[in-house]
């Protein structure tokens, strides 16, 4: 699968799909929701989107950080599309877009089910678990 893989901006209908994909992903199986705090700072964040024939099939969010680094947040792909490639294409493009825009690193919350994704990509694990929205994780960064 080759999907087209995009920026899209805050609050398009493209945005609209990305939140609905990261509801279904993300928060229903934990059993929680999104509130207007959550999306704040989605405002000024970078969308980024795996698309075919315009459906979302995954998407994610950079977030600037500090020390000229990226947070990768909200790391989404459809449950009918996993392990199809679209995560590592995501990856890939986000890592040439921070690349190209002169950030030096990228670093996530990655929730332990996913490290062996993160490590298959050059991630590597920094300090100990920890728990966030009630399921471990570790942080993860990736050097540019």
């Amino acid at each position: 699968m080759h999907p087209s893989i995009r920026l899209f901006t805050y609050g398009s209908p493209d945005y609209l799909l990305s939140l609905i994909l990261r509801y279904k992903i993300l928060r229903i199986p934990l059993g929680l929701t999104y509130s207007a705090k959550d999306l704040e700072s989605d405002q000024s964040d970078f969308h980024i989107g795996a698309f075919e024939n315009e459906q979302l099939l995954g998407s994610l969010i950079l977030s600037v950080d500090k020390n000229n680094t990226l947070k990768m947040r909200q790391v989404a792909v459809d449950d009918t599309k996993q392990g199809k490639g679209i995560g590592s294409a995501l990856l890939q493009f986000s890592e040439t877009f921070a690349q190209l825009k002169g950030y030096a690193s990228i670093h996530c919350h990655a929730r332990k089910t996913a490290v062996p994704f993160y490590l298959k990509h050059g991630y590597t694990i920094i300090g100990d678990e920890f728990t966030e929205v009630n399921i471990p994780h570790v942080y993860m960064e990736k050097l540019l």
